[in-house]
């Protein structure tokens, strides 16, 4: 489907638009979602298998032991990885596998060796991410306040990455992703 697939990391911090960018690629034939295992309890609209892969913390540690993780990091209390045969999968069926993952996250994907391609997603302005987070309505106040640190920090790091894209509209986002992908 597309000349060379590749795993795609699509980082930022929350509240730059990752997901919704994501899903403008997603809609295109050739890329393809890498399903990330958690520790965290679903949300009661996510499908365990298909929004993310649902273990207990005993479950991650013995993936991990067993290296079955491209990557893996605790992020917000909670463990997050990807599953390296899931990315594997996606690529030997030629599309390019997405991969929408935190800051962090991207470094060690970088870190593996794998072959990927780094976005970094910024938002269009810091007062357009703080809106965002709380426009979501769904977290207390010291959350948004731990996520507004944590993307200071992470905005830091967006020169480790191959391609910084500003989220001002997630459909021209995606395109001017798949443009460099080409």
């Amino acid at each position: 489907m597309v000349g060379k697939a590749r795993l795609v990391v699509v980082a930022g911090p929350s509240g730059a638009g990752k997901t919704t960018v994501c899903e403008q690629l997603l809609a295109r034939k050739e890329f393809e979602r890498v399903v990330t295992a958690t520790t965290r309890a679903p949300r009661a609209s996510e499908r365990p298998g298909t929004d993310y892969i649902f273990l207990t913390g005993k479950e991650f540690e013995g993936w991990a032991k067993q290296d079955r993780f491209l990557e893996w990091a605790t992020v917000h209390g909670k463990r997050y990885g990807t599953p390296r045969a899931s990315a594997e999968e996606i690529l030997k069926r030629g599309r390019h596998a997405l991969l929408n993952i935190d800051v962090q996250g991207a470094g060690s994907v970088r870190k593996s060796g794998f072959p990927c391609f780094l976005v970094f997603l910024l938002p269009p302005s810091w007062e357009e991410l703080e809106r965002r987070l709380r426009g979501r309505g769904t977290d207390k106040e010291e959350e948004i306040q731990r996520r507004l640190a944590d993307a200071r920090k992470e905005l830091l790091r967006q020169d480790d990455f191959d391609l910084k894209v500003t989220n001002d509209d997630p459909r021209r986002a995606a395109d001017e992703i798949a443009r460099a992908l080409a």
